[in-house]
Parts: structure tokens; sequence; C-alpha cells
């Protein structure tokens, strides 16, 4: 015998399908669109399930779910919704429930969720006991780790032996000693460096009055107060910044010039892509507080920087401060310091700076030893010869890095080669054939080792493959007992999650157009929950039906949804085809541009698609009103203004609701162009601005433009010249209303 069910929906599509469901099982339901009906058949038939539409308008519909969980404990609660919405799913997580069931309602998704909604909080947990992770028994460190561990023993012990024969002379001894030496001294120094740039960085976000100048952009006050601190620690560079990283002031020390003669600039926007820098101006602390350091190439020269919040009386941040010193200066004092030539090198090995190298002849470090060098650290004795200007050299080369433990690049610590030390030729045969046989043996074990390890990961590497070109059926054999088979039976939850996934990317992708969504899907994977506004030359096109109000008050809103999705039904998909991208729908109106989305296109070819686009929407407009006189409904009369020019696109919103469009004056221009197709034509009809015209340059010949003349638009001081786009002799005629 069934179970009596009551569904409380605002959709009636929604509750057909339900009630259809529920009916075929045999099961006793009572359907209601209304809270307080739905109210009073609770309490006459107290059914088993509630399925409750989460999109009742306001907040009625939480009042009625509070009111079911007080009154009905034992009631089993299944929120259904068309879209996700997290702010009431969240909601309703807090009043204790959390099945839900989302569109479209198939026939397993509707039995999963009754299933779900029928367990007990133990036995979800029982359930989900099978599903825990199997207990690792033989690791795979351990596996690798025992063969291994031997092998080195024995190349350790073998070596030993052989560099044991070797007599090195004492100069030697001494000429590595003092380069090592010579290498920590810079290392020390920079150090040291650092921590005075630190200092007078402090003295300058800490000034009485930098706060209110950043936030007043105040130039003139900030370096009032910047100049005798720039001045009294000899800094080279200072740079003041507000909380856009733009450049309120820069104070940057005059190449060759003397103690204080400082040259002035505002305005740069360049510091605003380093990394250190946005780090700085998001507040963000690390173990060491929230100072940042870096390096940067600027247009002004190559300088490492310290950089530092500035927070007002109210304890909120208004700005950043940049202390920063060339490279040529750090690198020149560096090698005073410690008596030996210093070079600053980048983290592709090329010097940035050096007291060894002249301009025409360095010798960069070699990729393959940059790594080895970042990983040993600041105590590594990784060494290399160089010659220059016929002088050899050898070189220490240790990690640059900031106080965050960045890696910066390479600094290398040079001393002038007094000697060469060269072994026997038969010491040289006893290394060269050990080295030989050890790496024999290492390749022999290690293909042994590889063969048991890695059968399952390439079979892991095979499925992973399968799912990145969208095959979600992808299931791995997740026998065994070590990490290997825990990533096994990871990846098989993971793709139950990806088949989930999938179905909210088919919801986003009907919600919003799909160059949005992948707009969208980047954003959110760099971190950033707002889509950044950016300046485009675009090509705007806006289609509006006239007099669809009066239509509307004649005809029930049922057909007026329904002729509007005919309507944008056939208009969407030309300009999707034509590279456009829809923005939004207003009521009968429509908003489209070209030129950004998905690919960049010069105005020209936006032009050009947004032309096309436009007769090829008034030539399916009126096949539809051929059809709509057929079935005697009101013919739809279209107007089309179509305006070039530059256009802000971004997200416009809050941070938990976001919507991409377009801003400026273009678009404003292309609707008062689409409003002047009322003045212009009798009957549908395309118009283009000036701006439209002149970017579509030879382009004009395959088209019928005709100078409509010059109108005088709402928000223009200025007539605009507007040209009639007519279309083809070809067409469909077209009907007046």
């Amino acid at each position: 015998m069934g179970v009596p069910v009551l569904l409380v929906q605002n959709d009636p599509q929604a509750m057909q399908v339900l009630g259809r469901f529920f009916h075929e099982r045999g099961d006793e339901v009572w359907q209601s669109a209304d809270l307080n009906q739905a109210n009073m058949l609770l309490e006459r038939h107290q059914p088993v399930y509630l399925l409750l539409d989460m999109h009742f308008p306001g907040n009625d519909w939480m009042v009625f779910l509070k009111h079911c969980r007080q009154r009905f404990p034992q009631l089993k609660i299944i929120l259904t919704n068309k879209y996700p919405d997290l702010q009431r799913e969240i909601l309703a997580s807090e009043n204790g429930v959390s099945v839900f069931l989302r569109q479209p309602f198939t026939r397993s998704w509707i039995e999963k969720a009754l299933q779900r909604a029928s367990e007990s909080e133990a036995d979800r947990i029982k359930a989900e006991g099978p599903r825990k992770l199997p207990r690792v028994r033989v690791p795979v460190r351990l596996k690798i780790t025992v063969p291994y561990l031997a092998l080195a023993l024995l190349f350790a012990l073998a070596s030993a032996y052989v560099i044991s024969q070797i007599v090195l002379q004492s100069v030697e001894d001494r000429f590595v000693n003092q380069l090592i030496a010579s290498g920590r001294q810079t290392s020390d120094w920079m150090v040291r460096e650092e921590n005075r740039l630190l200092t007078t960085l402090r003295s300058l976000s800490n000034s009485q009055g930098m706060a209110d100048a950043i936030l007043k952009q105040d130039a003139d006050t900030a370096r009032s107060l910047a100049l005798p601190v720039a001045a009294n620690s000899n800094e080279e560079d200072i740079e003041i910044l507000d909380l856009q990283a733009n450049t309120l002031l820069s104070i940057r020390l005059k190449a060759g010039g003397g103690v204080g003669d400082y040259e002035y600039a505002r305005g740069d926007t360049f510091l605003a892509s380093q990394g250190f820098v946005r780090q700085t101006l998001l507040a963000t602390s690390d173990s060491l507080g929230d100072k940042f350091s870096g390096e940067v190439n600027a247009p002004w020269g190559s300088l490492f920087f310290v950089a530092g919040p500035v927070y007002g009386p109210d304890g909120k941040l208004v700005g950043a401060v940049l202390v920063g010193k060339t490279l040529r200066s750090l690198a020149r004092q560096a090698a005073q310091d410690a008596a030996a030539a210093v070079t600053f090198y980048n983290l592709d090995g090329q010097p940035l700076a050096s007291t060894i190298y002249n301009d025409l002849e360095s010798v960069p470090v070699e990729k393959s030893q940059i790594p080895q060098v970042l990983d040993l650290g600041a105590d590594s004795s990784q060494t290399r010869n160089v010659s220059v200007t016929a002088v050899d050299y050898t070189e220490i080369l240790a990690p640059w890095r900031a106080r965050s433990s960045a890696d910066l690049g390479l600094v290398g610590t040079a001393l002038p080669q007094a000697f060469l030390v060269r072994t026997s030729s038969v010491t040289q045969v006893q290394i060269f054939l050990l080295v030989a046989a050890a790496i024999l043996l290492v390749i022999g074990i290690g293909l042994y080792v590889a063969s048991r390890i890695t059968g399952p990961l390439v079979r892991l590497a095979t499925a992973s493959s399968r799912v990145a070109q969208g095959n979600l059926d992808v299931k791995v054999d997740s026998q065994g007992d070590d990490e290997v088979a825990v990533l096994a039976h990871s990846f098989n939850y993971m793709v139950a999650g990806l088949q989930e996934g999938s179905v909210y990317r088919d919801l986003l992708g009907r919600t919003v157009s799909p160059e949005v969504r992948e707009q969208l899907r980047q954003t959110f994977t760099s971190g950033n929950v707002r889509l950044e506004g950016q300046e485009s030359v675009a090509t705007v096109l806006m289609t509006d039906i006239r007099g669809f109000t009066s239509i509307s008050e004649k005809t029930d809103p049922t057909s007026v949804l329904t002729w509007l999705n005919e309507y944008f039904g056939l208009l969407v998909p030309i300009v999707t085809a034509n590279g456009g991208v829809v923005n939004k729908f207003d009521g009968d109106a429509m908003l489209a541009f070209f030129g950004i989305l998905p690919k960049r296109l010069s105005p020209k070819q936006g032009a050009l698609c947004a032309c096309k686009t436009a007769q090829e929407i008034l030539k399916a407009v009126n096949e539809l009103n051929a059809l709509r006189i057929e079935r005697n409904e009101p013919p739809l009369v279209t107007g089309v203004g179509i305006n070039t020019g530059v256009v802000i696109a971004g997200g416009l919103g809050s941070s938990d609701r976001l919507h991409y469009t377009i801003i400026g004056d273009t678009v404003n221009t292309a609707q008062r162009l689409e409003s002047l197709t009322r003045q212009v034509f009798p009957t549908s009809g395309i118009l283009l601005g000036q701006s439209t015209y002149m970017a579509l340059a030879e382009h004009t010949t395959e088209f019928q433009l005709q100078a409509a003349g010059s109108f005088a638009v709402k928000g223009k001081a200025d007539q605009v010249q507007v040209y009639k786009l007519l279309p083809d002799e070809a067409r469909v005629p077209e009907v007046m209303l």
C-alpha cells in the first residue's frame, strides 16, 4: 500500500512531474501551490513525506518549514529547487533539513532523495561505513626506501674508500673554506640589508599623517613626510601606493645622482602586477608578519623591494609603502662586504646584476643546476667554474630568498682561482668505474621496484585521461593494501563527485551563457570571486519588440511567456552562431555584444558580425510573424539598434551574487538607436550608429546602407548620425502593425 505524500510546489510543471511519479507508485498524493492551504492539508492528513519548493517568494517558505519541523517532528521533508540557491540551502540546513532534490526530476533522483529522507542519522553513518578508506599495511615508502637504503649504504662505503685515497693540498682546503665563508657572508649581508630596508619602511608607514595623505591622495604631504626619511637613510627608491596599487608618490634616486638627488613621479600602475604587492594590499600575514619582499624588473631598473601595509587611525588598510634598492647597488655593496665578486641571477639562471661580468660577457647558470641549488638551501656548496676576461673563477651558488622564504633567484659569490687541483689518472678511473657500476645497479633495482609499484599508477593515469576527455563512467581496481589502493578508492569517489558536478555545470550553462560560465570558472580557479572589469572596444546589439506592453496587457501571462521563449529561442542561436554573446534579457528586450567573448575581435570584425546577426534576426522574426498570423496571434515588430565603442565588461553585483554585463555610453547609445527605429521604420528595422558605420570600413559594400540623418538622442549633447541597414530583397515581406 502506498504512503501519504504532500506536494507543495510553486512551479506547476514540477508539481505535474512529481505528482505523476507518486501516483504511479500507488501513493496517496495531495497537492497545493498555497502555503496556507498546505498547512491545513498537513493537519488533516499528516503525510509521511513533504516535498516543499524552496522558490516561494519571501520568507513564507521558511516560516512554513519551521512550523512543519516543530509540529510534525517525524515528517520526512525533501526540499525541491529549480536551480541551486546556496543561501536558502544553508537556511534549510540550519533548520535540520539536509535532503535536496533539484530539477530535472528523474525517477532515480527522486528515489534516491526518498531513501535519504527515510534514513536516520545512525543509518546514514552505518551506510557510509564501507566507504572508509582501507588501512595501509605496507606503505609505499617502506617498499621503496628499504632497497634503496641498502644501495645507498653500499655506495657511501665505496665512495668513502675512494675519496680517502685522494690527498688534497691544504691550499685548496683554505680556498674552498674561504669561498664558503664569503658566500655565507654575502647571505648574511643580504639579511642585514633587508632588515635595514624594513626599518626604513616601518618609519615611513608609521609616520604621522602618512595614512591620511594616502587616503586624501595628497602627494605633496606624502613627499614632505617621506623625503627626510629617504635622504637620511640614503634610500634609492620609495613607492607609496593606494589600495588600487596606483602609485601616489615615487621617490627615486637619479641615475648618477648624489645623496638626496631624487626625482619624483606618480600614477604608475606597474607594481600592481607584482605578487608580493598584491599580498601586502590584501593585508596578508605569514609567520614573519605582514611585510613581503620581491624582485621587480621595472621600466626604471631592476630593484629589490620590501613592502608593508599602511593602516589608518581606525585600523583599516589604506595603502602600502615599498622601499627598494637597485640590484647593481646591492651587488656592489655585498661584494665590498664579502671581499668577493657577487652576482644576482633570476630563476632562469640569467645574470641580473654583477660585479664580475661586464655588459658583453656573462655566463648564465645551467638550468639543470638551478633546482639543485634551490633544493639544498642556503648552506649548500654548489659551485661552478667560470671564465671572465681570461680570468678563471670558482663561484659558489646559493638561493636568493626574501624574508617570506620565497625564491627570487640565485646569488653567486666568486673568487679567482689560484690553482687547479687534478687527481691522478688511476683515481679518475676508480671513480668512473664505481659511479658507472652504481648507476647500473640503481637502474636495475629502480626498474624492478618501479614495475611493482607503477603498474597500478599507470592504470590510474589511463583512467584519469579518459575522465579528462569527458568519460565519467570510468572505474579503477582498488584492490591492495598500500597508498596506491587508497588513491584508487579516492579516484573512484572523485569520479562520483564529478558525475554530480556535471549536472551543476549543465544547470549553470542554462542560467548564463557558456562564454560567461567559462569566465566564471577561470575567475574562481584564480581564487577571486569577482569578475574584474576590463575596458574593451565592442559592438553592442539591442533588440526590442515594439508595442509589446500593449500586447501583454491583453494576453494572459502564460501565453506571453510562451511567446517570448519562442521569440528568443530564434534570436539567441543566431547571435551565438555569429560569435556574439547574449548578455541579458529585459522583458521583451535583448542585449548582446560582439568582440569580447569568447575571443577578442577587432572593431571591424565585431561590427561585421553584429550587422550580419541583425539581418538574420529580422529574417527570422518575419518568418515567425508569418506563422503567428496563421495562428491568429499579433505580429512581433522588432527594432534593432547597433553601436560600436568602448565598454566596461565585468562582474556587477555583490560578493555573493554577480552578473556579468557591459556598461558604458556605447550601450546607452545602442538602446537609443533601437528606440529611434519607431521614428524611422514603420515596420521592423535596423539602425546603425556612425561609429559602427566607420568600423565596417570596406565591409559597408556588403550591406544595403542608407543615411537616415542626424537625430538628437537622450543623454547626448550632439546629434547622432544614423544609418539604415536594409534587409536583402529576398527576405520574407515584413509585417506591419
